[in-house]
Parts: C-alpha cells; sequence; structure tokens
C-alpha cells in the first residue's frame, strides 16, 4: 500500500477509551509507514500524552463550537490541509469545525467521521447534512452502532464500516497474581476491579449499592476501582458513609492495567450510558479475567453473556449483586469464563484487526480523492 498522510481531530479536553484509542492507532500506523498528524484542544490532556509517545500533535482553540475555533481550524487546514490524504474526526464539535472549514477551502482531503460512542445522532437537516454530505465514510466502533445509525438515521450500510478498538495482546495477558498484589500493595483477598473513568454514567454508584448487598452474601472480597474522574469525591463520600471503606480501594489512574488485573478475580462495568465496546472489558478478557457488565452499545461485543461473563440490566443493583455473587461463589464457574474470555480476546481484540480495518477505509476514500 502507498503510504498515507492521515490527519486526525479530537476536540475532548478529556481522557479515556477514545483518547487512547486515537493514540494506539496513529501509534500503529506509524509504524506501518504512513505519516500521522492531530489536532487537539490547547487544554486537552491527549496533547501532551501525544507528545509523550513522540506523535504529531497541534493545540488549538477546538474544545467548543465558537468561531475562534472555526476560524483556527481554517487557517490552519489552508495552510497544512492539502498535504493529507484523509482527515479523521473523532468528536462532535471536532467534526462541525472541520466540516464547515472545510466546506469553505479548495483541494481539502475526504473526511472520515469515527463515532466511539452510541450516543443517538439527531435527524436535523444540518446533521443530514454533516453524515450525509460532509463525511465521506462513517466508522463506528462495534456492530449495534451500526445498526443504529441504519435504523435510527437512514444512513446507508454502505457508507458504514465497523471497526472494533484494538488492544496490544502482548501486553494485556494473564500475570502471577501474588506476584502483582506484593508489588501494588493489594491484599491477598479475592477482588472486583472496575476500571473506568470516574463518571455518574459509568455505574460507580450502582455498583456501591450492590456491594452493600453483597457484604454479607460474599465477606471477604475487596473492590478495586481504578481510575480518576470528577466523581471521585462523590463516590469516596459514599463509601464512608456506607460503611465499605474497608472493602473499597481508589487507586487512581494506573498505566500497568494488567498487573492491576492480575490482582482480580472478576472485572465489573455497570455503565447505562453512551458505549462503544469499552477497552477496560477487552483488557479484562485479554487478561483472563471474567466479567459482569451492562448490554449498553456495543458491550456485548465484548462479553458474550453465559460464556465469557454475564450480562446484567442497566441501572439495576440487585441484578449486579446476584451475578457477582454467582460468579464469587464459584471458581470454577470463574476459571472458565476467565479461559473463555481470554480466549475470545485473542480471536478478536488484537490491535492488528483494527489497523487492517482503518487502513483499508482511510485508503479507499483517499484512493476516490486521488
Amino acid at each position: 500500500m502507498k503510504p498515507l498522510s492521515i490527519l486526525h481531530t479530537e476536540s475532548s479536553i478529556g481522557w479515556g477509551g477514545q483518547e487512547l484509542r486515537i493514540l494506539t492507532e496513529m501509534q500503529g500506523m506509524t509504524r506501518r509507514g504512513h505519516r500521522v498528524a492531530l489536532l487537539t484542544a490547547g487544554t486537552a490532556d491527549i496533547l501532551p500524552a501525544a507528545h509523550a509517545r513522540g506523535l504529531t500533535a497541534v493545540g488549538l482553540p477546538i474544545e467548543a463550537k465558537k468561531l475562534a475555533g472555526l476560524v483556527a481550524v481554517r487557517r490552519w487546514l489552508a495552510r497544512e490541509g492539502a498535504a493529507f490524504d484523509v482527515i479523521n474526526t473523532h468528536s462532535s464539535t471536532d467534526a462541525w469545525l472541520v466540516a464547515l472549514a472545510r466546506a469553505t477551502l479548495p483541494r481539502m482531503p475526504p473526511v472520515v467521521r469515527t463515532r466511539h460512542v452510541s450516543t443517538p445522532v439527531n435527524n436535523a437537516p444540518a446533521t443530514r447534512w454533516l453524515y450525509r454530505r460532509a463525511t465521506a465514510h462513517l466508522v463506528v466502533t462495534g456492530e449495534a452502532l451500526k445498526r443504529q445509525l441504519v435504523r435510527d438515521n437512514g444512513i446507508d450500510p454502505a457508507r458504514i464500516t465497523s471497526v472494533r478498538t484494538g488492544i496490544d495482546l502482548a501486553r494485556f495477558r494473564p500475570l502471577e497474581r501474588a506476584d502483582a498484589r506484593a508489588r501494588l500493595s493489594v491484599a491477598a483477598r479475592p477482588a472486583v476491579a472496575i476500571l473506568a473513568t470516574l463518571r455518574d454514567w459509568k455505574g460507580h454508584d450502582d455498583l456501591l449499592d450492590a456491594w452493600v448487598l453483597l457484604r454479607e452474601r460474599a465477606p471477604g472480597w475487596q473492590l478495586l476501582v481504578i481510575g480518576d474522574g470528577p466523581r471521585r469525591a462523590h463516590l469516596e463520600g459514599r463509601v464512608a458513609a456506607l460503611g465499605l471503606a474497608g472493602d473499597v480501594r481508589f487507586t487512581g489512574n494506573q498505566d500497568d492495567v494488567p498487573a492491576w488485573y492480575a490482582c482480580a478475580d472478576i472485572a465489573v462495568l455497570p455503565s447505562y450510558g453512551d458505549e462503544g465496546v469499552p477497552q477496560s472489558l477487552m483488557q479484562a478478557a485479554a487478561c483472563g479475567l471474567p466479567a459482569v457488565a451492562t448490554p449498553i452499545g456495543a458491550i456485548a461485543e465484548a462479553v458474550v453473556d453465559g460464556e465469557t461473563g454475564i450480562l446484567v440490566p442497566p441501572r439495576a443493583p440487585v441484578a449486579l449483586a446476584d451475578a457477582l455473587a454467582r460468579l464469587m461463589a464459584d471458581a470454577d464457574l470463574r476459571a472458565r469464563m476467565g479461559a473463555a474470555a481470554h480466549a475470545y480476546a485473542q480471536a478478536n481484540f488484537g490491535i492488528e484487526a483494527m489497523l487492517d480495518g482503518m487502513e483499508a477505509v482511510f485508503a479507499r476514500v483517499a484512493g476516490g480523492r486521488r
């Protein structure tokens, strides 16, 4: 394949699976010989993270749909945009800013829009223009998201490609538990782990409500809350008020995810918001953990109900407690589901499959321009 020049844009200033995917994809495409660059908000967490990985990234005032952002994007594209073969937008704000700027400039590359979550798309005329005319192709991170856009927005399925996020299977793998617990100072007690940004819709409150029910049903277990975010103070307050301080440990953001998962026996993500295929669940599967989660977005593509884990309704702490209690009480079931999860991850979650899929989309769209 002829090397491509790919420009990514990301207006979000936060940090999570979406940002990790962008950087992972950029690194992978660089290894394959493509030229990649990123336009992002000057205050975004992804900007220093990109620089730390040796990636080209430029900060612009694009965190909001404002005139200053549109002017900045247009000025940058007028100067640099024609050198790229394709632009890959990732969030609503940057998608709009790029589309509007591009519409006023000649010889601009086509746009691929990646939708990472299952947030509904409205059918207003302006949005239809954005999705049907200003965007050459749509990428989603799960087949459920593709079905949603076809069903609710009438988008031609031929214009949508599902490319699941890939993870590094050489890094995310089962590790020796005793060593990991000793290194991370985790008590030698069975553990449930939740890896997610501390946002309300990730379901941490529901998990704490379920944990209250589990104290008598599964005594001796601990809960590892891995990640950070705007709800941390609230959640720490709830843990104290519920008398769970002896069971719950907040770790903050952690880079050594495989080691933390090695300390756990079960992964959990009771999300009730907009999801694609959460990387935390794919990483847990690759590390050999069974999972309890909700069938939101494309989560069912990461957790096969009854085989690699258990799916429960969202916002249902009792059902969540029942599913966790079932796994807590049955070591053989945990072992079977964990082994199945690991095998499923090996077959479906590799990073090369993601790079192959995105490379094919970019080449097809750029080929039309060439």
